[in-house]
């Protein structure tokens, strides 16, 4: 270290030590602005909180216990735990007794279906029979699991058309004029033959011939919900979902019956054989008895649209469902009926106040099938004995 006179130079590399230091001294009084708001103190948690914990996948692969514990998991995978749960207590709900109290004199249902404690409603837009998701929700149909089935044109003879010929998969890029000029139909990726609607129309046109001639020389009233029925007895094919709901007499509406390849063929009748009637009127008298008939009710809807509000509409005439799940990946911002919570159903009277309703984020085609393998088909020999029991 170099002197001058009595002192001593302080390297230059010795200064720069000095002012690091004093600024981390300065830098170690935290503003207490910056304190108060990063070190804020928490209140006590409320008793019962739930821990947020997933699968640990050192149990081994255990499917039961991987979805029992998305409840804990949070986000969408809470949501799927808890409509689990939900439609777990539908079923609960079903099976118990109905009070002495409610137990009607006579079936006030025009269906003639028998009531059970809870009037189980599924309700599922026409994508979902396109898909393989066709296959699950015939089970629940063939083992007679649910009471009422709400669907649009789409979701009727799409199940039909499947039992004449195949639907393929495809992709969702594939170019839409080149498929055209090959006369095959795309459904996201899902690639239907238009000679499938040929088939159909093929299929169809006699039977509608012969629903003409009952209604002229016979009366019949012909609605949605029994021409569905009627389609369902003569396609007679196990793979069919009304098929099993013409067996299981399940009543199945469909308001928009028009909207599809069926109006297609019902408009191309009119003018072959003209003088066929559908009644929409009757329909949605047998639709709002499902509910009102109902001791309770719970609604498992899949999508949006037309199948979500006519199902919650029904529900309104008995002052809302008891137990509630909906699946759709629709959002609220744009006030659609597709995207509303189930809270905003509650106000409209659609679901009880006291129910526990929840909404799944999620596309059907993977949701579903978790949903029912836990709940329906993890209790298959409940319900076969309960239906035993009744016998």
């Amino acid at each position: 270290m170099e002197r001058e006179g009595n002192f001593q130079r302080v390297p230059k590399d010795l200064d720069a030590q000095v002012a690091e230091y004093q600024v981390f001294v300065i830098m170690a009084e935290v503003p207490k602005i910056a304190a108060e708001a990063v070190l804020a103190k928490s209140e006590p948690m409320p008793e019962g909180s739930e821990v947020v914990r997933g699968y640990d996948f050192n149990e081994g692969v255990n499917y039961h216990k991987l979805f029992e514990s998305m409840v804990t998991t949070g986000f969408q995978a809470t949501s799927v735990g808890r409509a689990i749960q939900e439609i777990n207590k539908m079923i609960d709900c079903k099976f118990q007794d109905i009070p002495e109290s409610k137990k009607p004199d006579i079936n006030l249902n025009p269906s003639g279906r028998e009531l059970t404690n809870c009037t189980i409603f599924l309700s599922y837009t026409s994508n979902l029979i396109s898909a393989g998701t066709r296959e699950a929700i015939r089970y629940l149909v063939q083992h007679n699991m649910v009471d009422c089935i709400v669907s649009t044109a789409g979701g009727i003879e799409e199940d039909f058309i499947k039992c004449l010929a195949p639907t393929y998969l495809g992709d969702f890029s594939l170019s839409g004029r080149t498929l055209r000029s090959k006369g095959i139909n795309r459904i996201g990726n899902l690639l239907v033959p238009n000679s499938n609607y040929c088939l159909f129309e093929d299929w169809l046109m006699p039977i509608l011939d012969n629903m003409l001639h009952e209604q002229k020389e016979t009366g019949t009233l012909w609605t949605p919900s029994k021409m569905i029925a009627r389609l369902g007895k003569e396609i007679d094919n196990p793979e069919s979902v009304y098929y099993w709901a013409y067996k299981n007499n399940i009543p199945v509406l469909c308001p928009a019956l028009t909207d599809g390849s069926i109006g297609d063929m019902i408009y191309f009748h009119s003018y072959q054989k003209p003088g066929l009637v559908v009644d929409i009127v009757d329909d949605i008298r047998m639709m709002n008895s499902q509910a009102v008939h109902a001791v309770n009710s719970g609604m498992i809807i899949l999508g949006g649209g037309l199948v979500k509000h006519h199902t919650c509409n029904a529900n309104l005439m008995r002052n809302g469902a008891d137990f509630s799940v909906f699946v759709n990946t629709a959002n609220e911002f744009d006030g659609s009926d597709s995207g509303a919570r189930p809270d905003e159903a509650i106000s409209w009277g659609k679901i009880k106040a006291s129910a526990t309703p929840v909404k799944v984020y999620g596309e059907a085609s993977v949701i579903f099938p978790i949903l029912l393998a836990e709940s329906f088909a993890g209790r298959e020999k409940e319900f076969k004995d309960f239906y035993a029991k009744r016998k």
